[in-house]
């Protein structure tokens, strides 16, 4: 039987943050799911989802720091009604993405060993982000 939420996160202010327990936690569940896919998508512009390394925390400041450098606030953006980094938000969102599948197996998320869930968080200022989650059987 498919199953569908909306989950609330955690505030998180600019940064790439670690959200698999956190998303566990509010999805009980995929514990129950013998075989499925999870599929989460953030229902925001301005952050994003992505499945990364989930052990060393320099890897989530790594990516910050290289989006920035891809995505650089200093650009002329013309969309700036929530300040300078609104549109940049916008832009990193587009290429790192709002959705991410995930399969389920025997009741465990099936991801490799290093790997976990990541917010991509591209506003400077915390912001509250909402997930639909859907388990697909």
């Amino acid at each position: 039987m498919p199953f569908q939420t909306t989950i609330t996160l955690s505030s998180y202010s600019k940064g790439c943050h670690l959200i698999t327990k956190e998303v566990l936690n509010k999805i009980p569940e995929v514990s129950k799911t013998k075989i499925g896919i999870l599929h989460l998508f953030v229902q925001h512009t301005s952050c994003a989802l992505s499945v990364n390394e989930n052990y060393d925390p320099d890897v989530r400041k790594d990516m910050t720091m290289a989006l920035d450098k891809i995505v650089p606030e200093s650009l002329a953006w013309q969309h700036t009604d929530e300040g300078p980094d609104d549109s940049v938000s916008h832009t990193k969102a587009s290429l790192i993405g709002s959705s991410i599948s995930i399969p389920i197996t025997d009741g465990s998320l099936n991801l490799g060993t290093w790997q976990g869930i990541y917010l991509c968080e591209f506003r400077k200022d915390k912001h509250t982000r909402r997930i639909v989650a859907t388990i697909i059987p």
